[in-house]
């Protein structure tokens, strides 16, 4: 078993035990659909490799419980911002 999971740290950066079993079960999809690993960690271990990522505060779930990196704002994925003050 990874160790990290035993501790309180990892759950309470995450917000909760609910939190970080979906936080990780995400995740783990997406790396196992191709998705690139944000860490670098000597392991084959898909689940090591995510304790990693949060760990290191490159993933957590918004506020809408989907998966986002530190480099991908939370309103990513939706039609752009659009400022009509000059209009």
């Amino acid at each position: 078993m990874i160790d990290a999971l035993k501790e309180e740290e990892i759950v309470n950066k995450v917000g909760g035990r609910f939190k970080l079993s979906t936080l990780i079960q995400k995740r783990l999809v997406a790396i196992n659909g191709g998705a690139r690993a944000l860490v670098t960690f000597e392991s084959d271990n898909m689940m090591e490799i995510v304790v990693q990522e949060i760990l290191q505060d490159k993933i957590y779930l918004d506020s809408s419980s989907r998966v986002r990196t530190v480099a991908e704002p939370e309103n990513s994925g939706g039609p752009p911002e659009l400022d009509l003050s000059s209009l």
